[in-house]
């Protein structure tokens, strides 16, 4: 079996270039069907995800191929509208594929998608909105079979009782190509919202409020190709600002945009590192001991305290002095790590939601399993600054979001390596 080991307890310092964002990139992959013809796409990371994406696009007809950090993607040849149960289980992303497919095809059949088992993520708010903007849709034993009344869907006012990201994606999706205008209310507002909507626009889309709770979309008949640059990947940059954190080193993170992380540097500079932006570019100095963060750590959605950073910051808040208390409002699954970690030695409590971390300067070396892809980097973060020896299993989770994540603490000066 696969596994990463890390010797711990060597400081961390350098520089480093962010990849692409896998949370950007997903949903843009998926609305390259809408335009007929090839797409570059630019900073795009190479995933297992992103390589069950194009396993989609494939299967739907489309060609895929990489030139270095570029996808190119062309969709001249879809001719299909179904995506294997397969090819859903092995992504949560996958649902967004939906409303790409009904705004290209007319109909779709696809399955209810699958993932880290981190908790309940239904998709009613998809289908809600799909059904007020035309579409019929017949369920059955997992199977979502779907429909456009008529030649085209329509546009709609729509309602999101939550600002689902995967929802606010698929509408967008649909809408863009849709007769009429669509407003979403109370739409997600995460950084990679507005990617999107940045890329559908440069293929021509007429989006206004990307990245701001209320979006308006004016229907277009036709879509074209473009080429396109994923933005950074705001939760790589800050698992990296963490692992070095961890080691009481220093990193300049360059390409990337700290206005995305100001939920999460305030957090670090209370723990006692030095923090400081420059343009494009995030320093960061941390001190031989940390401390824990003064208030407690709850997860929102943006631009709250990101949920997939709760468990990275979690393995930093083990070597702060003090108690660390993390309150879970987005999964109920999100503490699934916290056995793995006291592996490590590290003391953490749980009750429901709530985690409390008390911190320790001293973890110990130990084989451990990843038991969903947050999960995973933070037991490398964890074994980064831990000492002795940390094997770390079940790689397959990491490697979903995170090119290559043992080279990028190497390039720090970290004793880490896959075999």
């Amino acid at each position: 079996m696969e596994k990463i080991v890390v010797n711990g307890g060597k400081k961390l310092e350098g520089e480093c270039k962010i990849q692409g964002s896998k949370n950007a990139s997903l949903p843009i992959i998926g609305a390259t069907m809408l335009s007929s013809g090839e797409n570059i796409l630019h900073m795009c990371p190479m995933l297992r995800d992103t390589e069950t994406a194009c396993k989609i696009l494939q299967l739907l007809g489309c060609k895929t191929n990489w030139q270095e950090d570029a996808l190119i993607i062309n969709s001249s040849g879809l001719c299909n509208n179904e995506i294997s149960k397969n090819l859903m289980n092995q992504m949560r992303s996958s649902i967004i594929f939906l409303g790409a497919i009904l705004a290209r095809c007319g109909e779709a059949r696809v399955y209810f998608p699958g993932g880290c088992d981190i908790g309940s993520r239904p998709i009613d708010l998809h289908i809600d909105a799909l059904k007020k903007m035309g579409v019929d849709v017949n369920e059955c034993g997992g199977q979502l079979d779907c429909k456009v009344n008529g030649n085209r869907m329509h546009g709609a006012e729509i309602f999101l009782s939550f600002p689902s990201v995967g929802a606010t994606e698929n509408i967008l999706l649909a809408a863009v190509t849709a007769k009429g205008k669509t407003v979403i209310n109370n739409a997600a507002v995460e950084p990679e919202i507005e990617d999107l909507c940045n890329y559908l626009n440069k293929c021509g889309a007429k989006i206004v409020g990307g990245g701001t709770q209320i979006i308006q979309i004016d229907g277009v008949d036709s879509l074209k190709p473009c080429e396109y640059t994923i933005m950074p990947d705001r939760i790589v940059a800050a698992t990296l600002l963490c692992g070095v954190a961890a080691t009481g080193g220093e990193i300049f993170l360059k390409s990337v945009n700290a206005g995305n992380l100001s939920s999460v540097l305030p957090v670090l500079s209370d723990m006692g590192c030095r923090v400081r932006v420059f343009g494009k570019s995030i320093f960061l100095k941390a001190k031989d001991f940390l401390f824990a963060p003064k208030q407690p750590i709850r997860t929102m959605p943006y631009p709250g305290f990101p949920t997939d950073l709760q468990p990275i910051m979690m393995a930093l808040s083990c070597f702060a002095e003090g108690t660390t208390i993390f309150v879970e409002t987005i999964f109920e699954n999100r503490f699934r790590h916290v056995p793995e970690l006291k592996r490590l030695g590290a003391s953490i409590r749980v009750e429901g939601r709530v985690a409390v971390v008390e911190g320790s300067r001293e973890l110990r070396g130990a084989c451990v399993y990843g038991t969903d892809l947050r999960g995973g980097a933070a037991l490398i973060v964890a074994g980064l600054a831990a000492m002795g020896r940390t094997e770390i299993f079940r790689l397959c989770y990491v490697d979903r979001g995170y090119e290559k994540i043992e080279e990028q603490f190497s390039e720090l000066g970290a004793n880490i390596f896959r075999i």
